[in-house]
């Protein structure tokens, strides 16, 4: 299977080609919640949401103060700006 091209809007994609592009990039899908994922990187943590209009990203105790920082991307945004903004980090 063949991502669409990485400026393709992220509502095109069929939902297996989403879930391919997410493995790709170390995420890891809730075996319950299947439109929960998960991303360990060295120095941060995500939890992405799959919701219906849109990408919830909340990286985890990423603040200044510890707290929770939470951004949302809409599916009409590219896979490529979606990828940037979500994977370079909080």
């Amino acid at each position: 299977m063949t991502l669409p091209s990485p400026n393709t809007a992220l509502y095109s994609h069929p939902l297996p080609d989403i879930e391919k592009w997410l493995r790709s990039q170390g995420c890891t899908q809730d075996e319950k919640q299947l439109h929960y994922w998960y991303l360990n990187k060295e120095s941060w943590q995500a939890e992405l949401y799959l919701d219906i209009e849109q990408i919830v990203v909340t990286y985890i105790e990423a603040g200044d103060d510890g707290e929770d920082i939470q951004r949302a991307f809409k599916y009409s945004l590219t896979r490529q700006d979606i990828e940037q903004a979500i994977f370079s980090g909080p």
